[in-house]
């Protein structure tokens, strides 16, 4: 006997403590990725913004860089078109030249002061000029002049290898008389002839750079020169310029573009590094730009809102595990009914799976008590037989009695073929029967069976219908489908009135042939349709007809076998009909072999 166990209190509890760590974990564990997350979001936001800050700020520094270098050239090319430079020029009256051009360059050799809110106007003053002859040597100025203080060896250093043909842009650093290290920016102006159209000379003006001129403490860019392997950054301590130095040698030297700007450290605080050449091609040295951009906001924001996500987070997870604990204790109410459920269900499953047993061993019991008796029963029936021909053959029987033994005989014949049935029944109910699959044509078995009902000596007046095709290839095993084209046929044959029909004809519909078997005879009850395919099974109409009740049973079961089927599709006073579908033959290749 079977005893329904019901789960302890002990279990559910367990259950409910498991449920409630579990959702405690995915609740701290999705809570904790989302902040992680969320984080490292705002901080690439944080970052991409300063950076876009940084650009944006950038751009207008040199958007005003290339405005005064155009305010710049213009002015010098309008200095270098002064009649007067000319004249000391092309009369060869190179003494003349630096007097002639000392009313020329009054104004641009002012170093007044720039008013203030004007930070501008203070860069258009130049702080020398110079002029170069035809080979691009220096012109000196002679003593007294006021061209501006230059070295001898600043002076050497404005020659070029020849007069520029189109404007120059350099930058050259020195000495004042101060001994404080200054950078002027240059700008060479070639001077054409009016007569020949050649180059004949240079001006040369020096200015003080933009960058070193108008520093922006509000937008926190400093920006300064690099020059002669040196940084010139006025901003930075000693220490500071000397180490950025090396960051800037090693951008310059991989040749490396910066403009979404280098991480550094200055002094211990995060920055960004930018670097840009300011005069490409030009026949002096090379300069950059240097420009860095501080960070410490940057990071004072995103440590400001680790913070705050941080303070969001843990307040969200405690709000979660709180949550989570109210839930598994009202999730686990439903799981603890549903315990006791299963455990009633995986009783009665048992208990079903016990009858189940139970009524397959008896079936197994049943179709061995059916074959062992088809086999008990064989030898018998054919010892009668063969007594029963041997009396035949005799000539002590009258004529009576010759037909009596031959009625005799004729049942033995029917026993058997019962017998046969039932050993059929008793393989497929085992699961030993095995079909072998080959192509049969259907249209020469069913001609073979009507040739055999035709020569019957008891066969009625029955017209026989067909609507067969040549050749109809389905797949089985010949002898099988023999069979249960003969129980339908018989059928048909036996339950029919005299003078009645019997109709045959095939179809294909998809992969499946339909054969159709009707007859002429006496409607089946509606109540009793449902039982004719029983075994042993024979209605009010039956009663007097010949037979043991396995015909349709078999035949069902055969093309159930096959992968097909057998029912009943009409049955009134006028018609009674049954369908038989087989599976196609598929491969035609295998038809041609069935063929030889």
């Amino acid at each position: 006997m079977i005893s329904a166990t019901v789960p302890g209190p002990s279990g559910i509890t367990g259950f409910r403590t498991k449920l409630r760590v579990a959702m405690m974990l995915v609740v701290s564990a999705v809570t904790g990725l989302a902040l992680l997350f969320a984080q490292h979001n705002v901080a690439a936001n944080v970052r991409i913004d300063f950076e876009r800050q940084f650009q944006s700020e950038l751009a207008a520094l040199h958007a005003a860089q290339q405005v005064r270098h155009a305010a710049l050239a213009e002015r010098c090319r309008a200095l270098a078109r002064k009649p007067r430079l000319h004249a000391a020029l092309e009369d060869d009256a190179l003494d003349l030249l630096y007097p002639s051009a000392r009313d020329v360059m009054e104004d641009v050799m002012d170093d007044r002061e720039s008013p203030p809110g004007e930070p501008l106007t203070g860069a258009f003053h130049a702080t020398f000029y110079r002029f170069l002859d035809g080979d691009g040597r220096v012109i000196p100025p002679p003593a007294g002049e006021d061209a501006g203080f230059l070295a001898t060896r600043d002076e050497f250093r404005l020659s070029v290898s020849a007069a520029p043909t189109r404007p120059q842009i350099g930058y050259l650093s020195r000495r004042t008389a101060g001994s404080d290290e200054t950078v002027d920016e240059i700008i060479a102006m070639p001077i054409v002839s009016t007569e020949s159209g050649a180059v004949v000379a240079a001006l040369v003006l020096g200015f003080k750079p933009f960058e070193l001129a108008n520093s922006q403490p509000s937008s926190g860019i400093r920006s300064g020169i690099w020059l002669d392997d040196g940084l010139h950054l006025p901003a930075l301590t000693a220490s500071a310029a000397k180490a950025l130095s090396v960051q800037v040698e090693r951008v310059i030297a991989a040749a490396a573009k910066s403009e979404q700007g280098l991480p550094v450290q200055i002094d211990g605080a995060p920055c960004l590094l930018f670097c840009k050449l300011l005069n490409p091609g030009s026949l002096f040295p090379a300069a950059y730009e240097v420009c860095i951009y501080p960070l410490a906001a940057s990071l004072a924001r995103q440590r400001q809102l680790l913070w705050q996500f941080t303070s969001a987070g843990l307040l969200l997870m405690l709000g979660g595990l709180a949550a989570s604990y109210f839930v598994s204790v009202r999730l686990s109410m439903p799981v603890a009914r549903l315990a006791e459920d299963s455990e009633e269900n995986r009783t009665q499953r048992m208990r079903a799976e016990t009858a189940l047993e139970l009524t397959s061993r008896e079936l197994q019991r049943s179709a061995r008590f059916s074959a062992d008796a088809s086999h008990q029963l064989k030898t018998p029936v054919t010892v009668l037989r063969a007594g029963l021909e041997e009396l035949l053959a005799g000539e002590m029987l009258s004529a009576d009695m010759r037909e009596e033994v031959s009625t005799l005989i004729h049942q033995t014949y029917r026993i058997t073929g019962v017998i046969e049935d039932l050993l059929l029944l008793s393989r497929m109910d085992a699961g030993r029967l095995r079909i072998d699959f080959r192509p049969v044509d259907l249209a020469p078995l069913i001609a073979a069976w009507l040739d055999d009902f035709s020569a019957l000596p008891d066969q009625p007046e029955i017209t026989v219908e067909t609507e067969i095709p040549e050749s109809l290839m389905v797949e089985g095993e010949k002898r099988f489908v023999s069979l249960i084209l003969q129980n339908l046929l018989e059928n048909a044959r036996k339950y029919n009135r005299p003078g009645g029909r019997i109709r045959l004809a095939a179809r294909i519909d998809g992969d499946c042939a339909i054969l159709t078997v009707g007859n002429s005879g006496r409607p089946i009850p509606e109540a009793m349709q449902a039982h004719i395919f029983e075994r042993f099974h024979r209605g009010a109409a039956g009663e007097d007809v010949p037979g043991n009740g396995l015909g349709l049973n078999l035949a069902r079961e055969l093309a159930r076998l096959h992968g097909g089927d057998v029912r009943l599709s009409r049955s009134d006073e006028q018609w009674t009909e049954f369908e038989v579908r087989f599976r196609l033959a598929r491969h035609p290749s295998a038809i041609a072999r069935a063929g030889q």
